[in-house]
């Protein structure tokens, strides 16, 4: 089979058919020889291997297992070839990082659960853990196929404070926060207030990764528990909404600071009876004033929790009354999503039904021009439904010189909820 390949052109260099994966053809980035001596790049292998393949690809020969062994030669031969055509615009591959060996994965989650171990030697081995966790998909899959790894983790980081070492509940939180917990482990940590209360104070621990690590647990549990009742509770803790928000404004120069805090902000306003402790706690300030500097999904979240918290007098009041809130809302309109799009008008219908401030400074805002554009795009239905009703909503806040001679609105019929 790779004699049957044909030299492949790159940017008007030939590449060695021997330096390209029999299977994806392409240039190897991370060649590994299977237990039949044929060689493929990593990434290719694991997928064929992934959807249920149990030969080699060149030969059909079964495979008895798919471990896969390096070949640091082909590695090293490739490398030199691309740094011999840099003059024609190839780059060097980086030398990759080597998946976690199973061995080394249970020899560390061994040490660290031992309570036999001294804490420096627990501490250590969660440090390894935590950066072979960050590495690489593959090295997380590792670690979780270890029996119990997550339960382990959890009974560090809410051991007992008074027999357990902070420095290790935390690392151990710093690990486990990696991994996608199960609905079952969400509701064993959201059925025990301590538990939530605990990762409540550390909101407001000195170290940001510890805050981070915190509100990031905060936001899984509260997603991954179906309980209404139970997250009523967690919400209802004391200083939670005043930490994650916190976060937002202190941190707002960390981009992962910015993204945590608006995903538990997000989640905990999920439940409707606690949201005026969002209010209370400073929530509108934050989410106007980080709304800009927020990527596509989490702009779209914050947009969501405003709209949510729009939907309550106190939440309405302190929107209206920022100055940014109007202008920032009909800013966003058809400019990050047709989610971003939908919640912005919604917040907006919310606004406006209750102040005629509000309307007034939509309008100024130049909200009409772009209600007409999104009536006529192709938004979702239910932003344009709420479009046409803003439209309806505003029509007597409306310049007379931007309605007497237009038949605009003649085309578009207002749609009801």
């Amino acid at each position: 089979m790779p004699g049957s390949l044909e030299p492949l052109d790159l940017v008007g260099v030939q590449v060695p058919y021997y330096f390209r994966c029999p299977i994806s053809l392409e240039l190897m980035r991370d060649p590994v020889t299977v237990t039949t001596g044929q060689t493929y790049d990593r990434t290719s292998i694991e997928s064929w291997a992934a959807t249920g393949n149990t030969t080699c690809p060149v030969t059909r020969t079964p495979l008895s297992d798919f471990t896969l062994i390096p070949n640091h030669t082909l590695r090293r031969l490739i490398q030199d070839w691309c740094v011999a055509n840099r003059a024609f615009g190839i780059e060097r591959i980086p030398t990759p990082k080597q998946p976690a060996e199973p061995a080394t994965v249970r020899s560390l989650m061994n040490q660290a659960s031992s309570a036999s171990n001294p804490v420096s030697a627990r501490v250590s081995a969660l440090v390894r853990l935590k950066g072979l966790a960050r590495d690489s998909e593959k090295n997380r899959s590792v670690i979780c196929s270890h029996h119990n790894a997550r339960e382990m983790l959890m009974s560090i980081v809410f051991s007992d404070s008074s027999s357990g070492s902070s420095e290790l509940k935390q690392e151990a939180l710093a690990v486990l926060v990696v991994f996608k917990l199960g609905e079952s482990e969400c509701t064993e940590i959201a059925a025990d207030l301590n538990k939530v209360i605990y990762l409540s104070k550390l909101l407001f621990h000195s170290s940001i990764d510890v805050r981070l690590n915190s509100a990031s647990l905060i936001e899984t549990v509260l997603a991954g528990t179906r309980s209404a009742d139970l997250q009523a509770e967690i919400s209802n803790v004391a200083d939670l909404f005043a930490g994650v928000v916190d976060i937002l404004k202190s941190l707002s120069s960390y981009p992962r600071a910015l993204r945590i805090g608006v995903r538990a902000l997000f989640a905990l306003c999920l439940v409707k009876q606690t949201r005026h402790k969002a209010m209370e706690a400073g929530a509108a300030e934050a989410l106007i004033e980080r709304l800009a500097d927020l990527d596509k999904c989490d702009a779209e979240r914050a947009l969501a929790t405003i709209e949510l918290l729009c939907r309550i007098p106190s939440g309405c009041s302190a929107f209206a009354a920022h100055a940014l809130t109007i202008p920032l809302l009909v800013k966003t309109i058809l400019k990050i999503s047709d989610r971003a799009t939908e919640y912005a008008a919604g917040a907006l219908m919310a606004l406006c039904s209750e102040s005629e401030r509000s309307q007034r400074d939509a309008v100024s805002a130049g909200v009409l021009t772009q209600l007409l554009l999104l009536v006529q795009s192709d938004c979702t239905e239910r932003a344009k439904r709420k479009a046409q009703m803003l439209l309806k909503l505003l029509r007597d806040s409306w310049p007379e010189d931007s309605t007497g001679n237009s038949d605009d609105f003649a085309c578009s019929k207002v749609v009801p909820f």
